[in-house]
């Protein structure tokens, strides 16, 4: 009797270890389930609908304004009309910035108006002093103390067009570092050519930061043309601006990330989180960043929650509060994971914050990555029919899933083609009607597809807790 125990116990450990030591992978029921999903969303304009009613009923919805408030009851109403089992909010606090007016001109011999747009986090004054242009940040930092005292610090880095935006990470720093760089400089403004690819007359505007210990001053973006305009009377001779901006801190908001959520049937606990922001600047209707993101999450979640059969795990959806002014969405989500031990139980997690381009790969990551590459594979085999190329050991999370990323969640990526998107990033001509209906049918498929297999999968993505610092956004 002991001998049979003991082998008994012996093959139920051996299994238990096989099992443990097997890779993550898809049931062949549920790939078959996903390609009629996949079909079933390229047909379907829900996420169209989405867009269209956020832009549309609320518009530009900067956070802090009254805007926000309203775009959190619609997202609510939005998951509600969508049949999402459960909806709930979770608060998020944050200081609050306001733009009230902007205005620049040249001075002296030729003078004109020039189209400006405060950045975010700017200090309101006018100033008026000579500018000393610079080609890029590293010019800048390269400047003698004291040579920009009593001046206005210009930088003219020119983005290029990508698919991938690489050339953002050039213009976001000279966006959120140069103006730190030029008070050190002793300047007593700062301009910027817009961090954007288009040439047209609208700037950029987007958040930007004062290192500790500085005292801020005015500061703000071009358009593309202003600068070339600008340039071009540089190239004549010495040329005095005046800059005046209304806009500053004002005391702290509180806003809310709006969560719903699909119920899985045997693993409710665990879940697989899908999202966009729901703020956007002011400037437009914030249609591309991240009306899209919001409508393409929205409608996979809805698609997913029609099925006779809920998957596996939970499928959450969460509109992000305030990504623009510092991922205080994505902060504050990862936070409360962590204070209630639930860092695991977040399967995988992916954002759709890069516009309503067609997405051209996918993969995945996590501190254990080697543990899912079967179900990742088997997922990019079954998003290749929409033109997504599986591309191991390339991408990463999105804004606001990167804090949890970072404290070791596990992520995806589901790559949009940016080609044009830093054209109208943070304008006034981020509208509706730069999106293609098709190509947004496209990204809900994928997002459809994804999430469906991620939480019918068997096994682990490898998210696992970590105490670590998130990333700079």
């Amino acid at each position: 009797m002991r001998r049979r125990a003991l082998a008994l116990a012996i093959v139920l450990l051996c299994t238990s270890a096989a099992a443990a030591a097997a890779p993550t992978h898809i049931p062949d029921r549920a790939l078959t389930q996903a390609a009629q999903l996949r079909e079933q969303a390229l047909a379907d304009n829900t996420g169209w609908q989405v867009v269209e009613s956020l832009t549309t009923e609320v518009g530009p919805r900067m956070a802090g304004s009254e805007a926000d408030a309203r775009a959190v009851e619609w997202a609510k109403a939005k998951f509600k009309q969508l049949g999402f089992d459960k909806v709930w909010t979770e608060p998020v606090t944050f200081p609050k910035w306001e733009r009230r007016s902007e205005h620049a001109s040249v001075l002296g011999a030729h003078p004109q108006p020039l189209t400006i747009t405060a950045l975010g986090g700017s200090p309101a004054g006018t100033v008026e002093a000579e500018i000393v242009r610079f080609e890029g940040l590293d010019a800048l930092k390269a400047a003698p103390e004291g040579s920009l005292a009593g001046k206005i610090a210009y930088v003219d880095f020119t983005m290029t067009r990508k698919r991938d935006g690489a050339d953002y990470g050039i213009g976001g720093s000279v966006r959120s570092r140069g103006p730190s760089e030029a008070i050190r400089k002793g300047a007593v403004g700062f301009i910027m050519r817009s961090a954007g690819t288009d040439s047209h007359r609208m700037p950029h505007t987007g958040i930007t930061r004062y290192d500790e210990g500085l005292t801020p001053v005015p500061s703000a973006a071009l358009s593309g043309p202003d600068a070339d305009q600008l340039n071009r009377l540089v190239a004549r001779g010495p040329t005095r601006i005046r800059i005046a901006l209304d806009c500053g801190w004002d005391g702290s908001y509180t806003s809310q990330n709006v969560i719903g959520e699909i119920i899985g049937r045997s693993l409710p606990k665990e879940v697989v989180v899908i999202g966009g922001h729901l703020d956007s600047w002011d400037l437009g209707t914030g249609a591309i960043d991240d009306g899209a993101g919001v409508g393409i999450t929205m409608a996979a979640g809805h698609l997913i929650g029609q099925l006779k059969q809920a998957p596996k795990r939970t499928i959450r959806v969460i509109a992000f509060a305030n990504e623009e002014q510092g991922l205080h969405g994505g902060k504050a989500y990862a936070a409360a994971r962590v204070a209630a031990g639930e860092i695991v139980q977040q399967h995988i997690a992916a954002e759709s914050d890069f516009g309503a381009g067609r997405i051209y790969a996918f993969n995945t990551g996590s501190g254990n990555p080697a543990e899912s590459r079967e179900a990742t594979r088997q997922i990019g085999e079954a998003l290749a029919p929409l033109g997504i190329e599986y591309r191991a050991n390339e991408g990463g999370p999105g804004p606001d899933v990167g804090p949890l990323a970072a404290k070791g969640g596990a992520w995806a990526w589901l790559a949009q083609d940016g080609t044009d998107y830093f054209d109208l990033h943070h304008t006034p001509d981020d509208t509706l009607d730069k999106i293609d209906p098709k190509a947004l049918a496209q990204n809900v498929a994928a997002y459809t597809v994804f999430a469906y297999l991620a939480a019918e999968s068997e096994g682990s993505f490898g998210s696992e807790a970590k105490d670590v610092v998130p990333p700079k956004e």
